[in-house]
C-alpha cells in the first residue's frame, strides 16, 4: 500500500505524455530500499542486543547448566501428558534426520563461524580466531573418542539374543513373541546369538541386552552447553565499543535459534523415548565433557598447549 501511495504520488503524466518517468520510479525504489534497510537493521541491532545482554548474564552462564540437568532428570514425566500419535513420536520425522543425526556437524558449523568471524572482529588477527575455533576442534575431536569409547563399552558388555519361536495352544502353529514378551531375558524365550557388536546384531534384526548410553541426549547435552560457553561472550563484546556488522548479529542469532532447537529435541526425546537411566547418562557425559573442557583446561593460562576460555584477549572487559 505504502508503494502504491508513493508511486501515485511521483508518477508524472502529462496530457500528451503517456510514459512513466523512470527516473522518479527509480528514485522512488531507491529511497524504498534504505528505508526498508535501515528498519531492518535498526531491528536486527535492537534485538541482538537484547538477546546478547541476557545470554551474557552471569546468571546464564553459571546455571545454564543446572536448568538442563534439570531437563534431562525430569524430562520424561512429559510422557505422561504427549500422545503417542504426534509426529514427534516417530524418530525419522524431518527434524530428527536433518538435525539430530548430524547435531555435532551443524553446531560446528554455525558455532565455529561465529567465533572464528567474532574473534577476527575484535582481534583482527588470523591466527588468534583460529586459535579461538581450535576450541571447537578439540571439542570434536573429545565427541568423537567418547562415542567410540562407549561403543566398545557397550559392544563388550552385552549380548545378542534372538527370540525364540512358541506355538499357540488350540493349533499348534509358531507365532513371534511381542516386544513386550521379549524385552528381557525370561527362562527360555531368548536364544543367546554369536552376533559380534551392538550394530551387527540390530542390522540382523535381532535383540540386544546390555548397558546402554543414549548418544542422542549426550551429543545433544554436549552441543548445548558448548554453544552457550560460545555465545555468551557476545554481549560484553559489544561493551567494547567494535564495530560488530550485521553478518557478525545474523550468526549469533542462527546460534541462540540452534540452541533452542536443541533443547526442543532434547526434550522431545525425553518426552516421547524416555529410557531415564541411558539418558541420564548421556546427559551426565555431556556435562563432563563440558566441565573437562571449558572449566579444565580451557581456564588455565593461555600457551601452546592451552587454547584459553571464550573471549580471551578480547579486552579488558571480558
Amino acid at each position: 500500500m505504502l508503494l502504491v501511495c508513493l508511486l501515485e504520488m511521483h508518477w508524472r503524466f502529462h496530457p500528451k505524455q503517456t510514459k512513466m518517468d523512470l527516473y522518479g520510479l527509480i528514485k522512488i525504489i531507491h529511497k524504498i530500499y534504505n528505508y526498508t534497510n535501515k528498519l531492518l537493521h535498526s531491528v536486527l541491532v535492537a534485538f541482538t542486543d537484547l538477546t546478547a545482554g541476557l545470554l551474557g548474564r552471569l546468571f546464564f552462564r553459571q546455571h545454564f547448566h543446572l536448568l538442563l540437568s534439570v531437563m534431562v532428570m525430569f524430562g520424561p514425566v512429559l510422557s505422561l501428558w504427549v500422545s503417542k500419535y504426534s509426529i514427534f513420536g516417530n524418530k525419522n520425522q524431518y527434524l530428527y534426520r536433518v538435525f539430530l543425526h548430524s547435531c555435532w556437524g551443524w553446531t560446528f558449523t554455525l558455532c565455529g563461524s561465529f567465533v572464528f568471524l567474532l574473534s577476527y572482529c575484535i582481534s583482527n588477527s588470523i591466527i588468534h580466531s583460529i586459535r579461538h575455533l581450535s576450541r571447537l576442534a578439540v571439542a570434536g575431536v573429545m565427541w568423537q573418542l567418547i562415542r567410540r569409547l562407549l561403543s566398545f563399552l557397550v559392544d563388550a558388555s552385552g549380548s545378542c539374543f534372538e527370540p525364540l519361536r512358541t506355538t499357540t495352544v488350540a493349533h499348534g502353529t509358531p507365532i513371534e513373541m511381542d516386544d513386550s514378551d521379549t524385552s528381557s531375558i525370561r527362562g527360555p524365550l531368548l536364544l543367546l546369538r554369536s552376533e559380534k557388536g551392538k550394530a551387527a546384531c540390530l542390522r540382523a534384526g535381532l535383540q540386544w541386552q546390555g548397558c546402554e548410553v543414549s548418544d542422542d541426549i549426550l551429543i545433544l547435552s554436549f552441543c548445548c552447553l558448548i554453544l552457550a560457553e560460545e555465545i555468551c561472550v557476545f554481549g560484553p563484546c559489544l561493551t567494547l565499543g567494535r564495530p560488530l556488522g550485521s553478518p557478525l548479529r545474523i550468526l549469533f542469532l542462527m546460534c541462540v535459534l540452534l540452541l533452542s532447537l536443541w533443547i526442543f529435541l532434547i526434550l522431545c526425546l525425553l518426552a516421547h523415548f524416555p529410557l531415564f537411566h541411558s539418558q541420564m547418562v548421556g546427559g551426565a557425559l555431556g556435562y563432563l565433557g563440558r566441565k573437562g573442557l571449558y572449566k579444565g583446561w580451557h581456564v588455565l593460562k593461555p600457551g601452546w598447549c592451552c587454547l584459553g576460555r571464550p573471549g580471551v584477549g578480547f579486552g579488558h572487559h571480558m
